[in-house]
């Protein structure tokens, strides 16, 4: 048997060394050496022969030899305009074989109804007239199924079909079977002792997917969300206590159906620390770190709070920008002592490098300028680095309402003296079209309509139109305002409207105001603004019954009003729009009288500080305003006075509360009022998807003194208190803020006017 083994072996390393000696002889007889008589090329159809020859960078009289005809081979591959090429030797010719590669006629795109023509026409590579290959094709196939995993497709699936033409083209159609979303079927975590499953799935971003969750696509795998969530993990145990916590893994399982994730995220919990001893040194001059002890958030024996300590150090900073040290390093020294479970923290202060802003780079603004945004920087490149004024500046950037998200950040830049500061936005609807209703046993049913554009062609321009309708009144609105007039840091704007009130049912008469007004206002300082005012109107009392209130039928006729004015503002709370913290404190002043026929002076000042709770978004906030108008030479007319009740007052209707003739029921308004609010504002448990905030409220204040008394009696004129309380909810929901009150008057007096229910509801476009 052995024998026959090794018979065998002899034979089989014969047979190979023939066919090495035969490839070798076939080789000789190509490679000799010796010139090329000629090169001749067939196969081409579209291609010419000479571009073809210029390609292989091989010409007649070159030798055979094996490196310049294996280079030429290459060269012709390299191109993509081949499918095949063969070499071989005529006598002294060089005979070239190619067969091209098709040209695509039509590219198509089949079955995708998620995703547009356009979005996918813009990923792929390949194009009507270029050459097909089918490496081209499924990269390009690879770049479709790759977009639609970004939109939670995982199941999507793309098959290339080719349909031959004449004279070589192709059209090529990518048949796309979409599947459905996949989402997210569980969520499972191991490790977790202190911490419930519900607990740890509140804090991250990815839900599991639920009927109710059509308005979001949490519930949509997204490996980058997951990136995040094991980040926010990190922080919630950090902010809990856990120093030593750390996520283990995250993974993300398919299902063999390709139509959910299971993802599982594996944690150490770690040992839960206390503060313990917890000091300020520091190696500037003229600096005593006592003095900075207030600035510190945290007390030893506190639970350990990662968040805390980034609290801390960012009032050390801001602290000591205002003291002057506009270059400084405050990073906490952190001594654990495990078997105490105890954190000694000490924040060391030290002179930091100098570093300069170098660069300012702007992302995600698709629809609004880079100037927009720029402006409203309270650093330029150039100037020192400096985080509280960086911090301001992303306060400012949100507060213009454009923007669902602003991050800012700073990156290291070429010198190490220097950093560039990349800004992050996120557009949002800033156009609007809100609707209110409402119903008063006075004026009926009424309803509003307003369509805005608050940032109009990406400039920053506010453009408004409101129009409100009710049984009694319609209302035409028409303003606008550029916040940088003349690229000035001074906002200028105007405004034109039109209101015809009908009270015939209940006031005896009819009025139309026709007017125009111009607005400009400038910072005085960082958080004090200043805006004027002026207003020319002309109106018109008409259709007065000889029924209505004496003060009244004094006013009918044609009267123009002249009216210049001032607000100061002063705003130190976190947010313009969704204030959580801080205050505000306003004054505004009016003189009637530079023309026209109405003479008086006004004032109004008014304020609120927001107090933010333990609760997270949870606060409560204090308002209140009095005002006071005076008339020049002659009483306060009715149209001028005071209106207090709808949205100023709730639980009483709109001119709900004040002065009333007991004759004709007219309200009269008053000259002197005060009002106040007193809000709990909370988030309510229910889904993220549904952000959904509730409040109890109670508004309180009177409005008296009307100038109807010196002329007529049978006037209700009362200084008592008007008092009401009740609760509400705001909803962000995808058709706009939608928001309900019910409101109750506690304390009101038998002439006032109550409304119960108020609902209002906004949709963006």
């Amino acid at each position: 048997m052995g024998k026959l083994r090794s018979c065998w072996a002899l034979a089989a390393l014969g047979f190979l060394v023939a066919i090495a000696s035969f490839a070798a002889r076939a080789a000789d007889n190509i490679f000799t050496g010796e010139p090329i008589a000629n090169i001749r090329i067939e196969g081409t159809q579209r291609i010419e022969p000479e571009t073809v020859l210029s390609y292989m960078q091989l010409a007649a009289g070159d030798p055979f030899s094996a490196d310049r005809v294996d280079k030429a081979l290459k060269n012709l591959y390299a191109t993509g305009l081949f499918a095949d090429v063969t070499f071989h030797r005529e006598g002294n010719d060089l005979v070239v074989v190619v067969v091209e590669n098709p040209i695509i006629n039509r590219l198509a795109f089949e079955g995708n109804n998620h995703i547009n023509d356009e979005t996918l026409d813009a990923e792929v590579q390949l194009r009507p007239r270029t050459v097909y290959t089918q490496t081209r094709v499924q990269a390009d196939a690879k770049r479709i199924i790759d977009i639609y995993r970004r939109s939670g497709r995982f199941a999507a699936t793309v098959e290339p079909k080719v349909i031959k033409l004449d004279q070589n083209r192709v059209d090529l159609v990518f048949e796309i079977h979409e599947g459905d979303v996949t989402k997210v079927a569980r969520i499972d975590f191991v490790g977790n002792r202190v911490f419930s499953d519900g607990d740890l799935r509140s804090e991250i971003a990815t839900r599991e997917s639920a009927w109710y969750r059509f308005f979001s696509n949490a519930d949509t795998y997204d490996p980058d969300r997951l990136t995040v969530d094991r980040e926010s993990l990190r922080n919630f145990y950090l902010k809990e206590g856990y120093a030593d916590f750390r996520v283990v893994s995250a993974v993300a399982e398919l299902s063999p159906n390709r139509d959910a994730f299971f993802i599982t995220f594996t944690v150490e919990e770690g040992e839960r620390y206390k503060f313990g001893k917890i000091g300020i040194t520091t190696t500037l001059k003229n600096l005593d770190p006592e003095s900075l002890r207030d600035q510190l958030t945290t007390d030893e024996g506190d639970w350990y709070n990662a968040a805390e300590v980034e609290k801390s150090i960012g009032n050390i900073t801001d602290a000591l920008g205002n003291l002057g040290f506009a270059f400084v390093d405050v990073r906490p020294r952190v001594d654990r002592d495990r078997d105490k479970k105890i954190i000694n923290l000490t924040y060391e202060i030290q002179e930091g490098p100098r570093v300069y802003v170098n660069r300012i780079n702007i992302t995600g603004n698709t629809r609004t300028l880079d100037k927009v945004i720029r402006r409203e920087f309270r650093v330029v490149e150039g100037d020192a680095y400096n985080t509280s004024k960086l911090r301001r500046t992303q306060q400012r950037i949100q507060n213009l309402g454009f923007f669902s998200k602003v991050d800012i950040k700073n990156v290291p830049s070429d010198s190490p003296d220097k950093t560039d500061i990349d800004v992050h936005v996120e557009e949002q609807s800033t156009g609007q079209i809100s609707f209110g209703l409402g119903y008063s046993t006075s004026q009926g049913p009424l309803g509003s309509v307003g369509i805005s554009e608050h940032n109009l062609l990406g400039a920053g321009n506010d453009l408004r139109l409101d129009f409100t309708l009710s049984g009694v009144q319609s209302q035409i609105n028409l303003s606008y305002t550029e916040p940088y007039f003349l690229d000035k840091p001074i906002s200028a704007g105007f405004d034109v409207f039109r209101v015809t009130t009908d009270l015939q049912s209940e006031s005896s008469f009819s009025e139309n105001d026709i007017g125009a007004g111009l607005r400009a206002g400038y910072d005085i300082q960082e958080y004090l603004r200043q805006t004027w005012r002026y207003t020319f109107t002309r109106t018109n009392i008409t259709d007065v019954n000889h029924h209505a209130a004496e003060a009244i039928q004094d006013e009918e006729g044609v009267q123009y009003s002249s009216v210049i004015g001032q607000e100061l503002l002063y705003d130190r709370r976190d947010s313009r729009i969704d204030p959580q913290s801080g205050y505000y404190l306003r004054l505004r002043n009016d003189v009637a009288g530079i023309g026209g026929d109405t003479f008086y002076i006004r004032s109004r000042i008014g304020g609120g500080y927001y107090y933010p709770l333990w609760w997270d978004r949870t606060n409560l906030a204090f308002t209140g305003e009095i005002g006071y108008i005076q008339g020049l030479g002659q009483g306060v007319r009715v149209n001028d006075a005071f209106f207090i009740g709808g949205t100023t007052f709730r639980g009483f209707a709109q001119s709900g509360i004040g002065p009333r003739d007991q004759a004709s029921d007219d309200a009269l308004g008053g000259n002197k009022y005060a009002i106040g609010t007193v809000e709990f504002s909370f988030p309510l448990p229910l889904p993220d998807e549904y952000p959904l905030r509730g409040r109890i409220f109670t508004d309180f204040g009177t409005l008296f003194d009307t100038s109807a008394t010196k002329s007529q009696d049978g006037i209700e004129d009362s200084k008592a208190l008007r008092l009401s309380a009740g609760i509400g909810a705001t909803w962000k929901s995808p058709f706009g803020p939608l928001a309900v009150d019910l409101g109750y008057p506690i304390l009101k007096q038998d002439f006032d006017k109550t409304q119960i229910f108020r609902f209002s509801v906004g949709t963006q476009f």
